[in-house]
């Protein structure tokens, strides 16, 4: 049933909205098959814990990993401790770890497929970092996950960053570790607008530099290797990369503003998916990769297209601030009972930033009880003022 909100534009002026207007998408039964679908997921905070949120967060377990749950029920995977659960930027490594063996328990228990971020997060960037610093930061990170059974994705190093000097630093360090695993790892390639500190990875602010040593590491490496996310936001830049890897190497999308056409693909080949924006839009998601597996490709189309804009608002500059929306709509939609996050980063976004991706979250079909959503917005426009 359609509902009126007041939402405000910027400046100040007021508007009238009328919501629930859009029927919301219901993801079919079952799961699809022609491509691999990672959602990065985040976590609740405990805002009742009564510690420091800024420097001793803590997490709502049990909504944490009943909104897992709920992912893996339409047929998602989960990447698990990414920067959508605010891993580096509020979720230190002590509950990074909690977090793994948690989800990861909690996937064997139902069937679930999960993979695990590790980094060098532990490992504060500095003058006196060595390059075998990072190695071993990387290597605690990374025996923790496999020993608790889990696939490792190796996350982007902004300890690296600071303190390689070339690009034979990256094909030493990565080359090292990926030698050490069991079993075959996603590599992550975080883009700066991601995390300011990345800048140049990979020895290079060229991305044909950058690319090449990406890939010298993984033709290196090539049994160790699953696949690779990129998160450059660049449709171009990522099929050029694509047509590149090696046979048996796939590339998992990270661009959360042209992921609709990735995951189509070309006559030379398509990509998996490895997407915060997948924990937002997750029953849409599902419902297009569905139809995707039938061959009905308006369908898919007409899925996705709505949740484009959608994704480029929550994404928008400054793109760190993204978990702000995805945890919004996981608060709309009733998968937690509050707008809390840890480190506080519920503030990162407006209020006219709520209110737009309100209204488009409603148009794409992805207010899946629009009732609860309005009641729900209200609140959190009333604590703006506006009632």
């Amino acid at each position: 049933m359609a509902d009126k909100l007041i939402l405000p534009k910027a400046g100040g002026a007021l508007y009238d909205y009328v919501a629930g207007t859009t029927a919301p998408i219901v993801a079919p039964k079952g799961s699809f098959t022609s491509r691999i679908a990672f959602s990065a997921a985040h976590v609740v905070c405990d805002p009742f814990a009564g510690t420091d949120p800024l420097n001793h967060p803590a997490i709502d377990w049990d909504d944490t990993l009943a909104y897992r749950r709920h992912l893996w029920s339409l047929g998602l995977s989960v990447a698990e401790a990414m920067d959508t659960a605010q891993r580096g930027m509020g979720l230190k490594w002590e509950q990074a770890k909690e977090l793994i063996k948690r989800s990861l328990a909690e996937a064997n228990s139902v069937g679930g497929k999960v993979a695990s971020g590790a980094g060098t997060d532990h490992l504060a960037p500095g003058p006196n970092v060595t390059l075998e610093d990072v190695e071993a930061a990387y290597e605690e990170q990374c025996s923790f996950i496999e020993g608790h059974g889990g696939q490792i994705i190796l996350m982007a190093s902004r300890a690296l960053a600071a303190c390689a000097k070339t690009a034979d630093d990256y094909e030493r360090v990565y080359g090292r570790i990926l030698r050490q695993t069991s079993k075959p790892v996603i590599l992550h390639w975080l883009g700066e607008m991601f995390d300011p500190a990345l800048a140049g990875y990979w020895g290079s602010s060229d991305f044909n530099e950058a690319m090449e040593t990406c890939l010298r590491v993984i033709r290196a490496n090539p049994d160790k290797v699953d696949g690779i996310k990129i998160s450059l936001l660049d449709a171009d830049k990522e099929i050029q990369m694509r047509r590149l890897l090696p046979e048996g190497v796939v590339m998992y999308t990270g661009d959360d503003f042209n992921y609709p056409e990735l995951i189509r693909g070309d006559e030379q080949g398509y990509s998996h998916a490895l997407l915060g924006i997948f924990d937002a839009i997750a029953p849409v998601a599902a419902a297009a990769l569905e139809a995707l597996d039938r061959g009905d490709m308006a369908q898919y189309d007409a899925l996705f297209e709505p949740t484009i804009a959608l994704s480029r608002h929550i994404f928008q500059k400054p793109t760190y601030a993204y978990k702000t929306g995805i945890v919004f709509m996981a608060y709309l939609n009733g998968h937690q009972k509050h707008f809390r996050m840890i480190a506080g980063a519920e503030s990162s976004r407006s209020i006219v930033h709520l209110s737009e991706l309100f209204v488009l979250a409603d148009k794409a079909g992805l207010l899946v009880q629009p009732e609860l959503a309005v009641q729900r917005m209200k609140r959190v426009l009333a604590l703006s003022g506006i009632e």
